[in-house]
């Protein structure tokens, strides 16, 4: 352990941020000093900018509180490496503005990693890469995001404008219970009051989310499980464009690549499957096709064009980053 004093505040900082409360005589045991050591290791940290309650008594003990500004945190290799990559990949989320800031604070973070911890990094960074299948008009306003998550963890009513899919607009009153993204896409699984049911509405659709200013009392998801409860609402959306497909592969081996795919397995062999594919619009079935030839070659049957526009993908996916 520690004898220096701030080696001592470091390591008791690594320990408040463990869990949301020490009793004092547990923080002396574990850094093997006296209970007036930790208060004044504790003095040093609030000097340091960090907010640390404190109760006194028989039973007192220390937490981290939120302060008026972040002061600087104290992670371990493996937590610095997840923050490193969680931060690259939130880059490519489809949120408004999420990018630039996301890279801001990335830059920040590798410039003072060690060596040993920036090769980590730096191997997932360059041996993986994403489809940005997010149209323009697929972006999240963050705010919005905001006042949905608050609206969801606080069971208030929120009200919005929505555009449907054949471009009809509407005020919405929903009771919002959770949250879903799937791909780059954000979706809310709310209780709509106005028409007695469960919806599921698309985040890029809506326009002036704000607080209703009413309360309500949860109701169960049908099934139980949002995640599952969206799957199967958009298995009910109509998706005019098909493609016909073979694959190199056994159908089974598809079940990874295309469990967000509607698609039918229309023949099957030992070494191969011919597939049809289902989407919303082509860009779409663009992408089915390319996540199905993550598991094996594929040859595009029908419709007309969809091979040369895969191609132009695949070509893009390859092209160097500058």
């Amino acid at each position: 352990m520690p004898k220096d004093p701030t080696g001592r505040a470091l390591q008791l900082l690594s320990l408040l941020q463990t869990r949301r409360w020490w009793g004092g005589a547990e923080l002396a045991g574990r850094l093997e000093v006296t209970e007036r050591t930790v208060r004044r290791d504790v003095d040093r940290l609030r000097a340091l900018g960090y907010a640390v309650d404190a109760t006194s008594g028989r039973h007192g003990g220390y937490r981290l509180a939120a302060g008026s500004h972040v002061p600087p945190l104290l992670v371990d290799d493996d937590e610095a490496v997840a923050v490193a990559l969680g931060l690259r990949y939130a880059a490519e989320a489809a949120i408004g503005g999420m990018e630039e800031t996301s890279l801001r604070a990335l830059a920040k973070i590798e410039q003072l990693l060690p060596h040993r911890l920036r090769r980590r990094v730096s191997a997932v960074h360059s041996t993986v890469t994403s489809v940005r299948w997010a149209a323009e008009g697929d972006v999240v306003d963050p705010d919005a995001l905001s006042v949905l998550a608050a609206a969801c963890r606080d069971r208030e009513d929120v009200q919005f404008d929505y555009r449907r899919r054949d471009g009809e607009g509407g005020l919405r009153v929903v009771q919002p219970h959770q949250l879903v993204t799937v791909g780059r896409r954000w979706y809310l699984v709310a209780w709509d009051r106005r028409r007695g049911d469960w919806r599921t509405f698309r985040l890029d659709r809506m326009g002036g989310v704000e607080p209703a200013g009413t309360h309500f009392s949860p109701r169960a998801i049908p099934g139980g499980d949002a995640a599952a409860y969206v799957a199967r609402s958009l298995g009910q959306v109509p998706r005019p464009h098909e493609a016909t497909v073979v694959v190199a592969a056994p159908a089974a081996a598809l079940a990874g690549v295309l469990g967000w795919v509607e698609h039918t397995v229309i023949e099957e062999g030992p070494d191969s499957c011919t597939v049809q594919l289902r989407a919303e619009d082509r860009d779409w079935l663009a992408v089915s096709v390319v996540r199905a030839a993550l598991v094996a070659p594929v040859t595009v049957l029908d419709p007309d064009g969809l091979a040369a526009e895969v191609r132009a993908l695949a070509a893009n996916l390859s092209a160097p980053t500058t």
